[in-house]
């Protein structure tokens, strides 16, 4: 789970700047580690670090380079990849000219790749996706930077969006099924290409399109371009419906739907699946619950409060990476107003429910504060499966719906009910054929 962010002014005007805003707009999709490259003359620069936005990279330093083309990337990594040379863009100068690369996604045919480049002379830096990239490319060193970047992404496999510099132009890219988003904008003669809609918002850019499933994007001195990674093979969408249910920011329009309209019509609909007889109030769980326990509430006809308060200082707990750090976590993070629960029977709707750490926790807080009775209402499928594209979930066994039955996790949770959201109804309140939606993370039913 990352966010990536690129920007190119054909005027020569500096970059630097608004890249580090579009990171700190896409900064929930991840908390461990940023990176900003950039076209220095005939060479790539960069620049590197661990933690949140303002702790890795140094916006006053930025302030002082001029560069016309940049990307930069934020990202949640497993804690035993934490280590500088997996922190990206990744860089290089091969035989063509400069190059950097970000990525959003999971290559799932990486170890195989890895093994064929290896022992064709390859040696790796790093244990990222991007890496095997650049040296696909360094391998067709014959080819135009950008046909062999094209050449590469047609030997990955899995999702993809890529922001890269080749030489001095801004390269997008989103794998056949547009599994990952990406979209581009424009300000003022500068384009940008954003994970989500909301970092070109932080800039003031206009959201011109998404990129298309299987389209490379090269923005340049020429103007833009536009190429197929497959041309001979029409795409066929599969967008995350994660992204839809928690990992995008509510203000983003992904593949021309809004989140937050998606995440209230959830809401909406588990209320007319899932009504809660009496309930007194309907609270949502600060920030990806709120939109759908609006629409819950108002479909239900029950008051909605904001009653639990989040500490805006502290991370999303389901992407930090441990469970020790977790739990801790969900205290820290959010906070119950005590007076609003006291002998009411509460409605809680959460966005998702993976490993069951914040059900469990948030539960014991209402209770703690006199709640009479307490209702989990979830507006989305069980998560049964890790996700092979890119959504960091572990292994199966850590999934709460895998090791309980939805009447064994209720009781875990210690709420009186426990509701999901169906998969169909899932697609419907997104508003795209269900087709087009990747919904192989909820594709188990829980008994």
């Amino acid at each position: 789970m990352s966010g990536i962010f690129g920007a190119y002014s054909a005027a020569g005007k500096t970059v630097l700047e608004d890249i580090y805003l579009g990171l700190y707009a896409l900064q929930h999709r991840g908390q461990e580690s940023a990176g900003i490259a950039w076209h220095d003359a005939d060479k790539i620069s960069s620049v590197r670090g661990f933690g949140l936005l303002h702790n890795a990279v140094s916006q006053k330093n930025l302030s002082k380079i001029s560069a016309n083309c940049a990307i930069g990337h934020v990202r949640c990594v497993p804690l035993e990849f934490s280590r500088l040379h997996n922190v990206l863009p990744v860089c290089a100068n091969y035989a063509k000219g400069p190059v950097a690369v970000a990525h959003d996604g999971l290559v799932t045919n990486l170890d195989e790749l890895r093994h064929q480049l290896v022992m064709r002379g390859a040696i790796f830096q790093s244990d990222t996706n991007s890496e095997a990239v650049l040296h696909i490319m360094a391998q067709k060193s014959y080819m135009q930077p950008i046909d062999a970047f094209a050449d590469a992404l047609r030997r990955i496999e899995g999702s993809y969006s890529f922001a890269a510099i080749l030489n001095d132009s801004l390269v997008a890219a989103r794998d056949p099924y547009g599994f990952r988003p990406l979209c581009i904008g424009e300000c003022n003669g500068v384009y940008y290409v954003s994970s989500e809609s909301c970092g070109l918002d932080i800039v003031g850019a206009r959201l011109i399109r998404d990129v298309e499933p299987g389209e490379i994007v090269v923005i340049g001195k020429h103007g833009i371009k536009s190429l197929r990674v497959h041309p001979e093979r029409p795409s066929t969408a599969k967008h995350c419906s994660f992204e839809y249910v928690y990992t995008a920011r509510p203000d983003s329009i992904i593949d021309g739907v809004s989140v937050y309209k998606a995440r209230k019509e959830m809401g909406r609909r588990l209320a007319a699946a899932s009504p809660c007889c009496g309930a007194d109030l309907v609270t949502g769980m600060p920030d990806s619950g709120t939109a759908a326990a609006i629409g819950y509430a108002q479909e239900a006809k029950i008051p909605f409060e904001m009653a639990i308060v989040r500490n805006r200082y502290v991370g999303r707990t389901f992407i930090q990476p441990t469970q020790k750090v977790r739990e801790r976590g969900v205290k820290i993070k959010l906070n119950p107003i005590e007076h609003i629960f006291e002998g009411k029977k509460v409605i809680i709707v959460d966005d998702s429910i993976v490993r069951g750490t914040t059900a469990e926790r948030i539960t014991e807080m209402m209770r703690s504060c006199g709640s009479s009775e307490v209702h989990l209402r979830i507006a989305s499928p069980p998560v049964v499966c890790p996700c092979r594209y890119g959504i960091d979930t572990r292994g199966a066994s850590t999934l709460a719906a895998v090791r309980m039955t939805l009447e064994e996790l209720c009781k875990k949770t210690g709420a009186d009910s426990l509701k999901y959201l169906s998969e169909e109804e899932l697609c419907a309140a997104i508003g795209l054929p269900q087709e087009r939606l990747c919904t192989e993370c909820f594709c188990r039913k829980i008994s």
